[in-house]
């Protein structure tokens, strides 16, 4: 059952930072990077210069 919040819980709620948000940001910027990395170290680098 849902419960009421009070009007100073609303806006603490509403000022407080999205910290789930920059969570989720900093997830996805890290597994970019992890995937860049292999892609490039992993695959491009191996196969030498183009000739």
């Amino acid at each position: 059952m849902m419960t009421e919040i009070s009007e100073e819980e609303r806006k603490k709620i509403l000022e407080s930072s999205p910290i789930g948000t920059w969570v989720l940001m900093l997830t996805v910027g890290v597994s970019m990077v992890i995937g860049w990395m292999f892609l490039y170290y992993g695959v491009f680098l191996p196969r030498g210069m183009i000739n």
